[in-house]
């Protein structure tokens, strides 16, 4: 059945040409991240920024991109992909444009919500105008490798790029770079990309919304906070609360109605929620470590920009590398060798940064981050097929936004917390302050090893038969 309604006018346009246009939005959105991550420093010396202000200029963006962007994708089947896919666009190169101009860290952090807006009706946009482009399978996944590559090319461009115009013209510049990028993927998608809807969008669950953003806001101000507010002080105390009345209100609230934003029956399939913590877990460890390094590199080492994107740069290769390799193992074996390959790397690169310190010799050093990269590139495939493998189809875009989602959480969470966990041990120097960091990402790599086994067993997969005859059987918020 045709689950797409489209124009007539732009249906002649070249398949390709549309996945061009739609990779230009993920190389923008992508390299963003990494581009940030370099010319922290910088930006902590002109804007006499403390590291809970570094933290937010991250976490500010990760947190909105993971709270909108379920609703992002509701809003496309809506109102139009390309409508929202331009509109996205704008507010991304606005922000980018006010992010070059902040006067202060606290405009730059405000200034960085509005990339974040307009981030959450990019990419999952542009994944629902790819799926409904390509409609031969092995098409698709031909879309979907050239997507996953070009944001592999992206990590890997982004701290090189950072790092030539932060110590060429300035950290400002970094922002510059949306702007072209930005413009042409609007002007192409005007000309070559054919407006599409769902037939059926699902109706906007605002109740649930606000519960999700109130869940995340709360937690992560609370966790960048803490240490210099208190942990035991009314506010940080309010706000942990706070969360834990929202998450029970959302766990009550979700699954009485018809058209949830997140279904909770997913969650009864125990590969999907393994699929959802691993992804916390290894996107937080990721986030974290792009936070640390580039303020260790520079702060510490006395690295240019460019050096630091330089050293980076073997991290981000071992990923490129491996991803695709990952996702040939998926589709040969099944999730669990590419997810142990993931967490034996993740333990080993976490377990060598322990010792880390102000003097460790750079060869030791750029080979732990090919380690790490190594973990990093193997998780990724295994994550989106676990979430999908043995759901309706009808509800697979759900669950991978859910999936996607989770990537954002843990991104935000691993900031939050190595800023903190940096702050509250500065007194033994940067290199031992971070030690405790790394402990805890040695601990999410035992998590993953754990969850490749769990996820992969006889009473695993039957738990995923389970929830699917309940997808399938009666819409959420029907007498259970």
């Amino acid at each position: 059945m045709n689950t797409t309604i489209a124009d007539s006018g732009r249906s002649a346009t070249h398949p390709n040409l549309i996945l061009g246009i739609c990779c230009l939005s993920l190389l923008m959105v992508a390299m963003d991240a990494t581009i940030v991550n370099v010319a922290l420093p910088s930006i902590r010396r002109d804007l006499v920024a403390s590291i809970s202000g570094l933290q937010w200029v991250i976490d500010a963006y990760t947190m909105v991109v993971a709270s909108l962007l379920m609703l992002a994708g509701s809003m496309a089947d809506r109102f139009g992909r390309r409508r929202v896919f331009q509109t996205g666009m704008a507010l991304f190169m606005l922000g980018s444009l006010l992010c070059s101009i902040a006067p202060n860290i606290q405009g730059l952090v405000a200034f960085r919500i509005v990339q974040a807006l307009g981030a959450t009706m990019l990419n999952p946009v542009a994944m629902s105008i790819i799926a409904n482009t390509f409609h031969e399978p092995k098409a698709r996944a031909r879309a979907i490798g050239v997507w996953g590559a070009v944001a592999g090319v992206s990590m890997a461009l982004g701290p090189v790029i950072g790092g030539v115009l932060t110590e060429s013209i300035g950290w400002r510049s970094i922002f510059w770079v949306n702007l072209p990028v930005g413009a042409a993927a609007m002007l192409l998608a005007a000309r070559y990309i054919p407006e599409s809807k769902a037939p059926h969008p699902r109706r906007v669950d605002a109740v649930g919304q606000l519960l999700v953003f109130v869940i995340l806001a709360t937690v992560t101000y609370a966790v960048i906070e803490g240490p210099h507010a208190g942990w035991r002080s009314p506010t940080i105390m309010g706000l942990f609360s706070a969360s834990a009345l929202a998450l029970i209100a959302l766990l009550i609230y979700e699954p009485r109605r018809h058209e949830p934003l997140i279904d909770i029956r997913f969650f009864r399939s125990a590969p999907f929620s393994s699929a959802t913590l691993i992804a916390v877990c290894s996107f937080s460890a990721f986030s974290g470590f792009l936070f640390l390094n580039a303020l260790y590199l520079q702060e510490v080492r006395g690295l240019s920009a460019f050096q630091t994107g330089l050293c980076t740069l073997p991290l981000a290769l071992a990923t490129i590398l491996c991803s695709p390799l990952s996702g040939r193992l998926v589709g040969t074996y099944g999730t669990r060798p590419s997810l142990m390959a993931s967490g034996v790397a993740t333990i080993t690169s976490a377990l060598l940064m322990t010792q880390l310190t102000a003097t460790t010799p750079l060869p030791w050093l750029l080979l732990t981050y090919v380690i790490f990269g190594v973990g990093f590139g193997m998780v990724n495939a295994p994550i989106t097929n676990t979430a999908v493998s043995g759901m309706p189809k009808a509800q697979a875009g759900l669950a991978a936004a859910v999936a996607s989602t989770s990537r954002q959480i843990g991104a935000s969470l691993g900031v939050a917390l190595a800023g903190t966990i940096l702050g509250t041990h500065m007194h033994h120097g940067f290199a031992e302050a971070s030690h405790p960091f790394w402990w805890l990402v040695t601990g999410g790599g035992a998590t993953v090893l754990l969850l490749a086994w769990l996820s992969n067993t006889r009473w695993a997969h039957e738990t995923t038969r389970h929830a699917a005859h309940l997808l399938e059987e009666a819409p959420a918020g029907a007498a259970a």
